[in-house]
């Protein structure tokens, strides 16, 4: 018997792309999951979207806020609702790969591990590839402290090894937060190479300018490590900034040579 996974989805004004992203979640090969989307009191057709689909399949659950309060809310309702050993993430606009699911899960048990993520695409927001992010054999809290180098919609964590983790309900970077405290837990995550999703870069998206991200990773040093306020942001400035730029270089440098994959991945 398979173990159920939980997949984790928030939703806000995202009837332009949530169809796209909850069908890439029915094209798993691995078929043993539910699906639990908290829509943040949207006010465009995004719920109407929700419960067709709710409707037409039984492994997708739909609730939604009373009030807009953030994605980490969101997220974090969708999984005290979550009733799978494993923990998975995917945001509206986002897609995954077919074998996603399938690699990831038996990558995990494999290594017997807490914490896995995998490589992933970037499209524009019109949906063309535009970029890719290649994810190392594996990390440490060490590597993850120093820069936040798994992307939250290739993340999946173990509850049998961690229990339920939370996102912390900051407005922005709750998922590196989130991922450092399960690190503290299980200091070692793997990953697969190749990849097993699609990131979509949106103009107005919460963390599409980097710089405005600033303060929100002081904040993460402050919350997960209980840094003072200076050793914070001499932190960030010492070693994040330097790391986070290198890792830029090198994703441009792997964008150029990887380009050949790009035909396999599903905006």
């Amino acid at each position: 018997m398979q173990d159920l996974v939980s997949i984790i989805m928030p939703s806000y004004n995202s009837s332009k792309y949530i169809a796209r992203s909850i069908e890439s979640i029915l094209s798993q090969t691995y078929q043993h999951w539910e699906l639990l989307i908290t829509d943040d009191n949207s006010n465009d057709e995004t719920w109407e979207i929700l419960q067709r689909y709710a409707a037409q399949d039984f492994r997708v659950h739909v609730f939604k806020m009373s009030t807009n309060r953030g994605p980490a809310h969101a997220r974090n309702y969708s999984i005290e609702q979550a009733r799978g050993r494993y923990i998975a993430f995917c945001d509206s606009d986002d897609c995954w790969l077919p074998m996603k699911l399938e690699k990831q899960v038996e990558l995990m048990q494999q290594k017997d591990c807490a914490l896995s993520y995998s490589s992933y695409f970037t499209c524009s927001e019109a949906g063309e590839v535009n970029g890719i992010v290649m994810a190392p054999p594996q990390l440490t809290l060490k590597d993850m402290k120093h820069d936040n180098k798994i992307g939250c919609l290739t993340a999946i964590y173990d509850t049998r090894k961690c229990g339920k983790m939370f996102m912390p309900t900051m407005r922005k970077r709750q998922d590196w937060a989130l991922l450092l405290n399960i690190m503290k837990k299980h200091p070692v995550a793997y990953g697969i190479t190749l990849p097993m999703a699609v990131y979509r870069l949106r103009e107005f998206s919460v963390s599409h300018s980097k710089f405005s991200l600033i303060k929100y990773n002081a904040q993460v040093y402050r919350e997960v490590f209980d840094y003072s306020t200076f050793h914070s942001y001499a932190y960030l400035f010492g070693i994040f900034m330097p790391t986070y730029f290198s890792k830029c270089v090198q994703t441009m440098i792997d964008t150029h040579r990887y380009k050949n994959l790009w035909t396999k991945a599903v905006p």
